[in-house]
């Protein structure tokens, strides 16, 4: 079992886009949601498909399952999905020696840019670029599982700025 554990925050700049290293067009959706659980369905620039559990009430660290299926049976499944189906772009930046997903949503969340950091143990202490704004590690309305499962209950509870 893998250990999801990471920090997450706003980008007060653009500054980033010249480091970019790589991107992904992403549409997720969720089959499953609860307090302490959820299970997102993922299509990757259209051509690869995960099934992802995520487990745990911890702010920073979770329990992760991933597994490959057929894109297929990802868009029959994003049909089910709870709520809305997030769609975002997500550029991978280094910065001293971590990398950065920067996640551009658009849809039903376009002007929201999020920041994360995915770290090895709950010890690290990445260094923060001068383009992150303010931190969202743990404020569950920032967590892809809220943006995309509680849309309809806070439409315009969250900053789009850092």
């Amino acid at each position: 079992m893998a250990k999801e554990i990471e920090r997450k925050f706003l980008v007060r700049s653009d500054v980033w886009r010249s480091a970019v290293q790589s991107k992904s067009v992403l549409k997720q959706g969720y089959i499953a949601s609860m307090d302490d659980r959820s299970v997102r369905v993922r299509i990757s620039d259209e051509k690869t498909a995960r099934l992802t559990l995520k487990i745990g009430r911890s702010t920073l660290t979770r329990d992760e399952f991933e597994y490959e299926i057929p894109v297929s049976d990802a868009e029959e499944l994003l049909e089910t999905a709870i709520g809305i189906v997030i769609e975002k772009t997500r550029y991978r930046v280094p910065h001293e020696g971590f990398v950065w997903e920067v996640d551009v949503f658009a849809g039903a969340h376009r002007g929201l840019i999020i920041a994360e950091v995915e770290m090895q143990a709950e010890t690290d202490n990445p260094s923060l670029p001068a383009w992150i704004g303010r931190e969202v590690t743990g404020d569950f309305r920032y967590s892809n599982q809220a943006l995309a499962t509680e849309f309809e209950h806070d439409r315009h509870g969250l900053s789009h700025t850092a």
